[in-house]
């Protein structure tokens, strides 16, 4: 978000020369494209994340967010009726 509080008056009013792509990640492997990207942030977790499962459900399709993680650490929720997913830290690169 602070990214993009930062970044948002150059979007809105066109500020730029041409168009431009942003990826933030959250892990070393890179899964929110940054590899595709013109400008790359990569965060490196030092525990792995918690899910806030109330705002995941309403802001994130379920399956993108599990295929996106390329360690298989994301998995749908053990609970089915929970809509939210579960990180399983063995696999997780943090």
């Amino acid at each position: 978000k602070s990214i993009m509080d930062e970044l948002y008056e150059y979007f809105t009013e066109f500020k730029l020369h041409a168009k431009l792509r942003i990826a933030v990640a959250c892990c070393i492997n890179m899964c929110g494209a940054v590899h595709c990207s013109d400008l790359a942030v990569v965060g490196i977790h030092t525990r792995p994340p918690k899910v806030n499962h109330e705002k995941l459900a309403a802001t994130c399709e379920i399956p993108s967010v599990i295929a996106s993680c390329p360690t298989g650490a994301i998995r749908r929720h053990s609970d089915k009726n929970i809509n939210s997913v579960e990180v399983r830290d063995e696999r997780c690169m943090y």
